[in-house]
């Protein structure tokens, strides 16, 4: 097994003025799980194919081990690749794709047999290493191509969104199962994914890129708790953050009628960046109701717009009177618990549990606070 490290590596296309990939440092350890997400067009892919071989550096180093692999061909990385597609030869076996690189790399043939019959008890696909690909759903079809990688026993899997083309269901039992193995074969695996919560359930790290830089790398719960600015606020976590722009007025943010109190030294960060606003972010479950629109409670006044009863619990999308908005634009979304939701066309007030806020410089978007 293996680390993985980038450091300042960068991608520039040619042709193109703006790095793919812009300076990206990254310290992968020993057996780790570590996921790279983010919108489509931020790097994740591509950083994931420098790795691979498959993109030239254009500047900076990527190292496996204490190797530097820059430069050398993929064959000589002693990587192994999940693609998107899976990659399967049709006209072969399923043994026969899941041993395809061993006899590549002359291995005899019974030595090639025990290999990949211990990948397939591995991965359930004992029943089916005589079958051809198109008899396989698209479930066992990722888990050939993952019976592929394993038999090779690199020092780096890579995989690049392995599970987009699988249904819903099958997506939510599959990624369980690769993060079990993973776990369980404590080989270092790059991921990527464009769903960030694929990327929350399934990594020990999350790594979270946009126009080509990373914006933070930690675990789920800090990502979640503590994001480093409201881009990663906003992209962590479903439904989303709740991230608007409200104005200072004396110590607290006036929230429609309501003000939330700040912190001394919340205040002190906002007069050093010369902001007299904050963006301010909530997620849904961090709002409580606390009464209808007639109420004299403490909280802000919201018009309900759309609710989603789910049972147990039901999401309110609303609107703060007095911002302004477009016609599909939701100001608030709030968990509600499902006996308590109210119904699109009503007036509630909704509150900021204590310690619920997060707090962003507006013009830079940066992090206030712990």
């Amino acid at each position: 097994m293996a680390t993985v490290t980038f450091a300042h590596a960068t991608r520039v296309y040619p042709g193109v003025e703006r790095p793919a990939v812009d300076s990206l440092d990254l310290q992968i350890a020993d057996g780790e799980f570590l996921v790279l997400v983010g919108p489509s067009g931020c790097g994740k892919s591509t950083s994931l194919r420098m790795l691979a071989g498959l993109e030239d550096v254009t500047r900076g180093t990527v190292h496996i081990g204490d190797r530097d692999v820059s430069n050398l061909p993929p064959k000589d990385r002693d990587i192994a690749m999940v693609f998107q597609n899976y990659a399967l030869y049709p006209h072969m076996t399923v043994a026969e794709n899941m041993g395809f690189a061993l006899k590549i790399a002359k291995w005899s043939a019974p030595d090639i047999r025990q290999r990949v019959e211990e990948a397939a008890q591995l991965l359930d696909l004992v029943p089916y290493l005589d079958r051809k690909p198109k008899a396989l759903s698209g479930g066992q079809r990722q888990r050939v191509a993952m019976g592929r990688a394993i038999v090779r026993e690199p020092q780096v899997f890579l995989m690049d969104e392995p599970l987009s083309n699988l249904d819903a269901k099958l997506r939510t039992s599959t990624r369980s199962q690769i993060a079990a193995l993973q776990r369980r074969l404590g080989v270092t695996t790059v991921y990527v994914t464009h769903d960030q919560v694929e990327a929350m359930t399934m990594g020990d790290r999350v790594a979270v890129l946009k126009d080509g830089q990373l914006q933070q790398c930690d675990t789920p719960s800090v990502l979640y708790q503590r994001p480093a600015n409201a881009f990663v606020a906003g992209f962590i976590g479903s439904p989303a953050m709740n991230i608007r722009e409200f104005p200072v007025i004396d110590d607290a943010v006036a929230i429609g009628g309501y003000r939330t109190p700040l912190s001394r030294a919340e205040l002190g960060a906002l007069r050093a960046a010369g902001a007299t606003s904050a963006l301010v972010g909530f997620r849904p479950e961090a709002l409580e109701l606390v009464g209808d629109g007639n109420s004299n409670g403490s909280g802000f006044e919201v018009a309900v717009r759309l609710v989603e009863d789910l049972g147990s619990d039901a999401y309110l999308y609303g609107t703060i009177p007095g911002i302004e908005h477009t016609d599909d634009e939701f100001d608030v979304v709030a968990r509600i618990t499902g006996g308590q939701a109210p119904r699109a066309g009503d007036t509630v007030r909704l509150r900021v549990k204590p310690g619920g806020h997060h707090l962003f410089v507006p013009a830079t978007g940066e992090r206030i606070g712990p």
